[in-house]
């Protein structure tokens, strides 16, 4: 484990730089692309994962913050943002507008400006857990800073539970 970015995704470790945040980015041997492998390589609860989620609205795309037990309420995504359609963006459009691999989506430090959603139960948390570039590395900030620095609007875009 390593500290200041240097196990991160280069890209994300120089946002980091380049934003003043000393955070621990940690590396895992296993993967930790899925909020529930994440979870459970940290040691956490999977709603302190924070998932890092690319949407197509009208064809742009749109940056989701979502706590790892929840799912997005695409229809909510699409009424906040006004749009005619929203849909998953598929494998290419995510790495084209972040620059990243799904997986490995971090919240901010992304390779182009794009709209960004954060679900407000992620406030809920005193920390949450992020990619930071990688399916293998993650870091830890309080989620006011996270949304802060990803420019995040705080939406209630999570599906409701029955």
């Amino acid at each position: 484990m390593s500290t200041s970015g240097s196990q991160a995704h280069p890209r994300f470790a120089e946002a980091l730089r380049t934003l003043g945040l000393d955070v621990e980015v940690r590396r895992f041997p296993e993967a930790t692309r899925t909020a529930a492998q994440a979870a459970a390589a940290i040691g956490c609860d999977v709603s302190e994962i924070v998932k890092s989620l690319v949407f197509a609205a009208d064809g742009v795309p749109v940056l989701v913050l979502m706590d790892g037990s929840s799912r997005v309420d695409v229809e909510r995504v699409r009424e906040e943002l006004g749009a005619g359609s929203v849909g998953r963006a598929d494998a290419d459009l995510v790495r084209r507008t972040t620059g990243y691999a799904i997986g490995g989506v971090p919240p901010f430090g992304h390779s182009t400006k794009t709209r960004v959603l954060a679900d407000r139960a992620l406030l809920n948390h005193d920390v949450v857990w992020a990619a930071a570039g990688t399916p293998h590395t993650v870091f830890a900030l309080d989620p006011k800073t996270l949304v802060s620095q990803a420019g995040g609007e705080l939406v209630d875009v999570r599906e409701r539970t029955a």
